[in-house]
């Protein structure tokens, strides 16, 4: 799977909201050329709420284990959920077995290197063994942030 594959796949998804950072829209330099995705069906983008997913292109102060530095390197991040990252990993969020994959292995579904205990899956450069993966672990996770804007939307007073 491409980068482009992944971001239009998720674009497919109703709702969602791909920010694109990129030279000159006030975005740090450190985030252009990946892809944040949110549920935001009203075109705005959420103050209050991270992506369910995103798309990185280098590596990040603390974040180097994935070595996003090698050419054509990206990595798919997704917020799994306890329930699925479970089911994905054989182990709980936090779970140290959980993070003993190599992060930078490509085409391997693996415990986010920083953000796994937070229930965040990951895989460097998707590919044969991964792309079914990643695309249910897309679809679940764009699910899960539809459902928590759909909770915040009745919560709030008319």
């Amino acid at each position: 799977m491409t980068m482009d594959e992944i971001i239009s796949f998720v674009d497919g998804l109703d709702g969602v909201l791909t920010l694109r950072p990129a030279p000159g829209d006030g975005t740090p330099e450190i985030s252009w050329g990946d892809a944040f995705f949110y549920y935001a069906p009203d075109g705005v983008t959420p103050t209050r709420t991270q992506p369910f997913a995103t798309v990185v292109t280098r590596n990040r102060p603390g974040d180097e284990a994935s070595r996003l530095d090698r050419p054509d390197a990206f990595r798919v991040n997704v917020a799994a959920g306890r329930e699925a990252f479970t089911r994905w990993t054989g182990h709980a969020p936090g779970d140290p077995a959980a993070a003993a994959a190599d992060p930078g292995e490509a085409d391997t579904l693996i415990a986010h290197p920083v953000y796994g205990a937070a229930g965040w899956l990951a895989v460097v450069n998707p590919g044969p063994r991964t792309g079914t993966a990643v695309r249910d672990l897309l679809d679940e996770a764009h699910h899960r942030a539809r459902a928590r804007y759909g909770r915040r939307a009745e919560s709030k007073p008319h």
